[in-house]
């Protein structure tokens, strides 16, 4: 059982469902604890959102699958499908090994480029997710506290995680990790968890 949610474009989480991706680039909300982007959970629900999802910064097979919905919109409950146990935590600063996984995830070249401009002295951090597909979808109610600029949230009750099924093989998950830690070779972030 948990109730820490990551939240995230629900195109993103789309893709980590289907199998498309084991990876999310991240810098953090706008309302991120210390200023900065942590991770303290390494089991989290995944969470959608709709509001910040921008097309034109998404490869063209991801960018047709996002809904325009108005600022300030949420939907009146949240469909939870899945978590992720997050492997692997990369910081990166260097556009060329980012550029470099780019076969790895959905979004495109303005996008790394923009979230290496944006707090430029702190790095992208590429988490690596094992996914799990919840036995049966969860619908929660929407509460105000989950909206706002911020990658963590703590839901009003917990979920299950019992029954789930992971989305790729323990075979599969490791060799996409392996060719993500040869491009990245970088020191591994390991996080307080």
């Amino acid at each position: 059982m948990t109730n820490h949610a990551l939240k995230e474009w629900a195109v993103a989480i789309n893709a980590l469902e289907t199998s498309k991706t084991i990876m999310l680039l991240r810098k953090g909300g706008i309302h991120e604890r210390h200023g900065r982007f942590e991770v303290n959970h390494k089991q989290i629900l995944l969470y959608p959102t709709f509001e910040h999802q921008q097309p034109f910064l998404l490869k063209p097979e991801y960018a047709n699958l996002v809904i325009p919905v108005t600022s300030g919109w949420h939907p009146e409950t949240v469909h939870i499908n899945s978590w992720a146990e997050i492997t692997d935590i990369f910081p990166v600063s260097e556009e060329s090994v980012v550029n470099a996984l780019l076969p790895f995830h959905i979004w495109n070249e303005y996008f790394i480029s923009d979230r290496l401009k944006w707090k430029p002295r702190q790095p992208l951090y590429i988490l690596l997710l094992r996914t799990y597909k919840l036995p049966q979808e969860q619908e929660i109610p929407y509460c105000t506290k989950y909206g706002g600029c911020k990658s963590w949230i703590d839901l009003d009750g917990p979920i299950s995680l019992q029954g789930s099924q992971p989305i790729l093989s323990d075979s599969i998950y490791a060799q996409l990790v392996g060719q993500i830690r040869d491009i990245v070779s970088d020191e591994l972030y390991a996080p307080s968890i």
